[in-house]
């Protein structure tokens, strides 16, 4: 799923209730969001829906990040779960996470409400270095603003 998707999505939920960013992003991740449907979704339809290639779910699959049913003929099924988790771990991926911390982590919460502290420390540990990220974003963008602005162009162009 793309980010202006997502963002679009937490953006139309706003009038639903009042809340913060994050009761929408919740939200966005409960069963009535990415829909529980009456069937699992197979590699095609998941990949469209979350806007990944196929290879990408395999991959998830075989680093053990996401582990989808099968059907009786054997092809991969994905369900909400499968779908939620997938668009955490492309979240993650996008921030900076590496593969071997997501794999940490994973394993953490496959292991139960007894690692939720560790869980938190990865977390914390992630927001970190994503503030950073926004921290040399923002400098990035005032530095082309500025190159737009010296070429005799306006920021809004």
């Amino acid at each position: 799923m793309s980010t202006d998707t997502l963002i679009d999505r937490i953006l139309d939920r706003g009038g639903e209730a009042p809340g913060t960013v994050i009761d929408a992003v919740h939200a966005l991740m409960d069963d009535d969001t990415i829909e529980a449907s009456e069937r699992s979704l197979s590699v095609t339809e998941a990949a469209a829906l979350l806007g990944l290639s196929g290879h990408t779910l395999r991959y998830y699959e075989k680093q053990g990040l996401v582990r989808p049913g099968r059907n009786v003929s054997g092809y991969r099924e994905y369900s909400a779960f499968d779908l939620r988790r997938l668009v955490f771990l492309t979240r993650m991926r996008l921030s900076g996470m590496t593969m071997s911390d997501l794999g940490r982590y994973i394993a953490l919460v496959e292991q139960g409400p007894g690692t939720v502290a560790e869980r938190r420390a990865i977390m914390l540990d992630q927001r970190d270095r994503i503030a950073v990220q926004i921290r040399e974003l923002a400098l990035a963008m005032e530095i082309t603003e500025f190159k737009i602005r010296v070429y005799g162009g306006h920021p809004a162009e």
